[in-house]
């Protein structure tokens, strides 16, 4: 038993004027808080109470330690709801990464409004689509498509993602539609270079199994807009994430093909560093950026930069 437990409980039951009523507010039994008073004079070495059937009554020594730790118990709650709020306040700095076309469209937009709310926050963000070392490079967090695997990090669902294998109508309709992963051996697959990070192809799952199949184009660069530009101008075929062409499949202007080998579960993420305490400020900028995804149609909406 704690000294802060003996203490509140004597606290407490010189207020009630009784084990009972104090048992009560602190959800335990008589006994149990008999116990602690018990315990606490003990430790002291010294009487605090008169027991009688009569009731309780505090002995003159049991008066003056009353009000010594009233006020105890008085700074030790100011000090944790002043600690609890600052840890809740939204002061200082937040330093975001995000994929570049993603935080372009999905991150910026939103936080103008945020910054507003928390006008005490400073906000910053880096739109790359190279993977970043948070901790070495100083950021609270990062959004992540696809899987995390490190351990050093945290990572929590935004939205669910998968990455499909699309097209216009009018390619296919040109082109032929492939039907197993291998066909695209035969199609301008339009995809990132050696210096856009996709050396291993692209990758789809058989038999509960990822593989990959390496594709080939007559165009390439290391920019995921570009690409998903020359898609949609029918130039070639391209992998791209769900989110990034929702639009575009519910207008018609592009199809997927191959949707039964599409990667499950390469989720929109936030992802942030191991460590005891979350602080506020990434606590609830990644709600913020949930609660808008979540909206009704979003992912459907055209959405400029």
């Amino acid at each position: 038993m704690g000294r802060y437990t003996e203490i509140r409980s004597f606290v407490l039951i010189a207020d009630k004027g009784s084990f009972a009523s104090a048992a009560m507010t602190d959800g335990v039994t008589p006994v149990v808080m008999g116990r602690r008073l018990t315990a606490l004079e003990k430790r002291l070495g010294v009487q605090l109470m008169h027991r009688s059937t009569r009731g309780l009554v505090l002995t003159d020594l049991g008066e003056r330690y009353l009000e010594q730790c009233q006020q105890l118990i008085q700074d030790f709650d100011d000090a944790e709801s002043n600690i609890t709020a600052r840890r809740r306040a939204l002061t200082g700095h937040l330093v975001v990464s995000a994929p570049a076309a993603f935080g372009r469209r999905h991150v910026a937009p939103h936080a103008v409004a945020f910054q507003a709310r928390y006008p005490d926050l400073r906000l910053s963000f880096n739109f790359t689509d190279s993977v970043v070392d948070l901790v070495r490079e100083g950021y609270d967090m990062a959004i992540r498509i696809g899987e995390v695997s490190d351990p050093n990090y945290v990572a929590v669902r935004l939205y669910p993602n998968r990455r499909v294998v699309c097209g216009t109508p009018e390619y296919f309709e040109r082109y032929g539609v492939p039907r197993v992963p291998e066909d695209l051996a035969r199609h301008n697959c339009l995809a990132f270079n050696l210096q856009g990070g996709q050396q291993r192809g692209w990758t789809f799952v058989r038999d509960a199994r990822p593989f990959a199949v390496r594709v080939r184009g007559s165009l390439a660069c290391n920019d995921g807009e570009l690409l998903y530009s020359w898609v949609k101008q029918g130039l070639g075929i391209g992998w791209r994430s769900s989110w990034e062409i929702q639009s575009e499949l519910k207008h018609g202007e592009l199809v997927t093909v191959l949707d039964e080998f599409a990667l499950p579960n390469y989720d929109i993420q936030a992802v942030y560093p191991q460590q005891r305490y979350l602080p506020a400020k990434v606590r609830y900028f990644i709600d913020d950026l949930r609660n808008h995804y979540h909206e009704p149609a979003y992912w459907e909406e055209q959405r400029k930069f």
